[in-house]
Formats: C-alpha cells, structure tokens, sequence
C-alpha cells in the first residue's frame, strides 16, 4: 500500500503523468505524493497529511490523495475520518482497490464485519487470488460466527498457500470458538511443523495450551505455557493458563503461585483475587481466603466472591452465615444451580431435610430439570 510502487502503480494504472512531465501541475502532484507516502511510511503522519492537503487544492477529487489521507487517519486510529476519505475517492473513482481495501479496514477496526465483508468482496471482484484479502474475509466471517463460510474461505487460502500462516491459525480459532478443541489443536500444531518455539508467535503457544486446558488434558497443557513464559515470564495467557491447569489438576499450592503472580501485575483484578481465594479456601487457609475474596469485593460485587465468603462459613460450621449469603445470591442469579446445591447442603447440615428437598424440587419446576440438581436431590431423599 504505502511508499513509491504505490503510486507508480498509480500512474499506470491511471494514465498519468510522469513527473518529468512539462506539464508543471502534475509533476507536483507526483513529487508531493511520493513524500507523502513516504512520510506516511516513516509514521510521519502529520507531515503526510499536510503533502496530501496540497495535492486536493489542486485537484480536489486526486484519487491518490484522497487514499493518502485515508491511510494516514487509519494509521491514527481516526477509522471515521479515514472512512470518509475513502468514500469520497470511491464516489469519483470507483473500484479504486487501494480505497476498497482500507475502506473494509476501517470497517473491521470499527467492529462492522458486516459492511467489511461487503467491501472486500468488491475488492474481490477485480483481484480474486489476493491472499491477503481472503484472509481478512474469513477473520470477519469468523467474527460474525459464520462456521461455514470463514472455513471455506480459509481453505480456500491453503489451496493456493499450503502453509499460510494466517489461514491456518485462523482455522484454529475458528474451531475453538465453536468448542472444537481437538480441530483447533490440529491447525496450530502445524505450525509448529513449520518453526521453532523461538520464533513462532507465542499466541500460538497458548493458544494450544488452551486447547489441552479445555481438553481437561493439563500436564500437556503446562509444557505449551511453560514455552510461552519462557518467551515472556509476564504472559497474562500464559500465566492464567499454568494457573487454572494447576487448579484443575487439583494442586492449589501451585495454582497460587501463578494467581499472585497475575496479581503482582494486576493488584485490582477482581476475578484473579477470587481464584486465589478459592486456591486458599483448598488447602483450608480460611483467613487468608477471606482477604482476597474482601479485596475483590472491595473492587467491585463478585458473585463468586461472595460464594466463596458463603462456602468459608460453611467450612467453619457458621451455616446461618452460610445460608444468608446464598439467599443474597439466589436472589441476583436466580437460576445458578450451584447456589441451591449449596444452600440445600446447608439446610441438610442443620437438620432441615425437608427444607433443602423443598427448595430443590421448586428450582426443578421453576428452570427445567438439571442433572445436577436430580443428582444431589436422590442423594438427600
């Protein structure tokens, strides 16, 4: 897009003038474009848009000025702006594929993957094998859940670039946001075919990490987030993954040190604080629970929180403790079955079967049968 090919390709495709042209006009347009995409390159924005203001007071409608002036507010992050340059340079040179293609940009940073997609099929129309295009195509269908389209897009890419980095780490999220975790692990292992842990994005390290963690396979999930951290011992994804494999392998101890060291980082990261309390409440250090579900509370309501508070008491055979904060709950989340496990266990332990068998019977009738809660009613019965 952006530097001196650009508006070469411009001149041809256009019929315009060399800039050692007599004509005095045109060659001014061709040198103040050439230093403007020359800026633009070296992020001098600024200075960019001032060379692409001067080409539009000579020729308001310059086609390589209006997608200059696009560019540079897209380099901004102003999309709206950007998209109004674009359009403007469309409306007087349509199917210019420069504007189409930063035009379907804005559109995707604006999170309209709709209108994006629309653009890009433009752009399609006159240069159907660009890769890059079809990449930024099946990444928005993905967005917008089309299972079936993003896929054959992206198969599409492989067809003509087997090993598309893009295409095929594509293919991977797309089969983990549709819960497919052995599919998804079969695209970013692939990658791994191709490069080394030391140059391979770490994105894709934890990403198949995530993968095993959601397999519930979490020994191989650690070796994956170990790499990551190795890369960048600060990783978020790499650090909340070691912790909840931990955690799901049943070893709080060491789940804990990956949480406080999350929250080193993130002290007010109230969901972190939460899954260090419940790490402490394990391994029976009820005080220390205490403070970190106080401290997530203190941040901001957590439900979790809250029941982990709940689940101390009950620890500590303080029940009616327990039973007041589960009725507080059941009260904002009224079809969290968990919470009613929970308070009908409660009830159990002071004695009030019929209570507990009552108020389970009445969740049944009230949200559909959970197996959850038929489970633990036979049990108490």
């Amino acid at each position: 897009m952006e530097g001196t090919n650009f508006i070469d390709d411009l001149f041809k495709k256009y019929d315009i003038a060399d800039p050692h042209d007599e004509n005095h006009e045109l060659a001014e347009i061709s040198e103040l474009s050439k230093k403007g995409y020359q800026l633009l390159k070296e992020n001098k924005i600024s200075e960019a848009v001032d060379c692409f203001e001067q080409i539009i007071l000579i020729d308001e409608y310059n086609n390589y000025a209006l997608v200059g002036m696009g560019d540079a507010f897209r380099k901004k992050g102003s999309f709206r702006d950007a998209i109004t340059y674009y359009q403007r340079c469309l409306v007087h040179h349509p199917g210019n594929n420069y504007a189409l293609f930063g035009l379907a940009d804005c559109y995707k940073a604006l999170n309209q993957f709709h209108k994006a997609i629309e653009i890009w099929e433009q752009y399609l129309v006159h240069d159907e094998k660009n890769i890059t295009v079809l990449t930024r195509v099946a990444d928005a269908y993905r967005k917008i859940k089309n299972f079936k389209r993003s896929k054959a897009v992206y198969l599409r890419v492989l067809e003509m670039e087997s090993d598309n980095p893009y295409a095929i780490i594509g293919l991977g999220h797309l089969h983990y946001d549709f819960k497919e975790y052995t599919n998804a692990l079969y695209y970013w292992e692939k990658m791994l075919l191709t490069a080394d842990y030391s140059t391979i994005d770490i994105r894709v390290l934890t990403s198949i990490g995530n993968c095993h963690r959601k397999l519930k396979t979490f020994d191989e999930g650690i070796i994956y987030f170990e790499k990551a951290l190795e890369r960048d011992p600060y990783n978020f994804y790499a650090l909340f993954g070691l912790a909840d494999c931990y955690r799901g392998m049943n070893m709080p101890l060491k789940s804990l040190e990956y949480w406080n060291r999350i929250i080193e980082q993130d002290p007010r990261n109230k969901v972190i604080l939460t899954r260090s309390g419940d790490a402490y409440r394990t391994l029976e250090n009820y005080d220390k629970a205490i403070e970190y579900y106080e401290r997530a509370i203190n941040i901001e309501f957590d439900t979790y929180a809250v029941l982990g508070l709940a689940m101390v008491a009950k620890a500590r055979g303080k029940f009616p403790d327990a039973i007041e904060s589960l009725c507080r709950l059941i009260q904002q989340d009224t079809k969290n079955y968990r919470l009613y496990i929970e308070l009908a266990d409660c009830f159990v332990r002071i004695n009030e079967r019929n209570r507990a068998i009552e108020l389970l019977e009445d969740f049944q009738k009230m949200s559909g049968r959970s197996t959850a809660i038929a489970e633990f009613l036979e049990r108490i019965k």
